[in-house]
Parts: C-alpha cells; sequence; structure tokens
C-alpha cells in the first residue's frame, strides 16, 4: 500500500501550474490545485488501488486534485454517512463534487438517502451533489426501479427555481438523466419539464427547455424506441 506521501509525490510529479490560469475560467479553482486532468489521476488512483485509509488522508489535505484521487480508490462499502456528510461540506468546485458523486457516492446504498437530504441543502454545491448524484443514479444503477426515479421528479420540480448556476445545470442534468433511462421514465421526464416550463422563473424554463429539446429528440427517442 502507498503512504500518503507517496501519493503526494506522484500528484505533484503530474502538476502543470501552467494550467491553472485556463482552468480558472471554468471554475476550476483552489488555492492548492495542481493542474492535473482527469485521466491523469484515473492513472494515478490504478497505480494507487484501493485503499480506504488512504483515501480518508488525500482528503484531508485540501487539494483538488487530492481529493478526486480519494474517491476514485476509496471503498464504497466502507462509506458510512458521516463521512458522506463531512466531504459534501468539503467541495468547493463542481468538479469535485462530481468526481466524488459519480466515482463514489453513486456506489453506495446510502447514495438514495443522501438525495434527499441534499436536495434541500442552502449550500451550493451540497444541492448540486444531490443531483449530480442523481443523474448518476440514473446513468450507473441498473437495479432501481422506476418508481425511486419517479419519485426524485419532485424533487427536481423544486429546485428547479435555484438560479443558481451550478445548481441549475446539476437540476437539469438530473431531470435528462431520469429521462434518458427508459420509455416510461421518458414519458414521466418529459411530463415534469412542460410542468417546470410553467413556473415563472429564468432558471426553470431554462432547465425545461433545455431537457425536452434532448429528450424529445430523435436520438433520444430512436435509442428508447
Amino acid at each position: 500500500m502507498a503512504t500518503l506521501e507517496e501519493a503526494l509525490a506522484r500528484l505533484h510529479a503530474h502538476a502543470h501550474p501552467d494550467q491553472l490560469a485556463g482552468m480558472a475560467k471554468f471554475g476550476l479553482v483552489g488555492d492548492k490545485r495542481l493542474g492535473l486532468s482527469v485521466p491523469e489521476m484515473r492513472q494515478i488512483a490504478r497505480e494507487l488501488k484501493r485503499d480506504h485509509s488512504l483515501a480518508l488522508a488525500l482528503w484531508d489535505t485540501g487539494i483538488p486534485e487530492a481529493l478526486m484521487v480519494a474517491s476514485m480508490i476509496d471503498d464504497p462499502k466502507q462509506l458510512t454517512e458521516d463521512q458522506m456528510d463531512d466531504w459534501v461540506k468539503d467541495f468547493m468546485t463542481w468538479d469535485v463534487c462530481d468526481q466524488v458523486c459519480g466515482n463514489l457516492f453513486d456506489k453506495s446504498p446510502l447514495a438514495w438517502k443522501k438525495v434527499t437530504e441534499w436536495s434541500g441543502r442552502d449550500e451550493e454545491f451540497a444541492k448540486r451533489a444531490a443531483f449530480a448524484l442523481t443523474a448518476y443514479l440514473a446513468w450507473h444503477d441498473r437495479t432501481s426501479p422506476d418508481e425511486q426515479f419517479m419519485a426524485l421528479l419532485p424533487l427536481i420540480r423544486r429546485a428547479a427555481t435555484d438560479e443558481r448556476n451550478y445548481v441549475k445545470k446539476a437540476v437539469n442534468w438530473a431531470l435528462r438523466g431520469v429521462g434518458k433511462r427508459n420509455r416510461a421514465l421518458n414519458a414521466a421526464a418529459i411530463e415534469m419539464a412542460h410542468k417546470i416550463a410553467q413556473m415563472d422563473f429564468k432558471s426553470a424554463r431554462w432547465i425545461a427547455s433545455d431537457a425536452l429539446r434532448e429528450l424529445t429528440g430523435d436520438s433520444v427517442q430512436k435509442r428508447l424506441g
């Protein structure tokens, strides 16, 4: 098993400080950011292998790339509610939020509970986590019944009034993800999108129109048909 020092050495060896200014334009910020790409982080994670203790240690460094690698090597079977709640408090950028949700959180049986809890939070990235997690569950979860996903649609509608950029984009992503899962959920998501379109909020109208464009489009309909 690698030590924290060895893991950090690998991260620093791939640092690209010349990329930081360009990354910041896309919201990829953080005082300790190193400038690694996702493929580079995934390669490092493969070398480090599954290691829950190392994942916790990497998280404590506060380095954005270390946080994302932590999500790649942690063991979802060892996730606890306390860890998930503690980690979501540390989300300060959309890439860390999305990577942790898609690499780790969506593989835990606690994911569904956390979607409901976090959807009601006020913090921008905690709320984003709820809907990024919804999108990843729609993509990765092969066993949950349609009823579970349909139960999330009212949460999507409630959050559609949030004008914050990182929240509304995740809400849109969640609605599209559910609607692309199968024919029944496509119909339910389209119906919900029409309801959201009637809400007197700029964010809601954008979420609905963008989702409807994809969910009723030829590509999605052909794949589901």
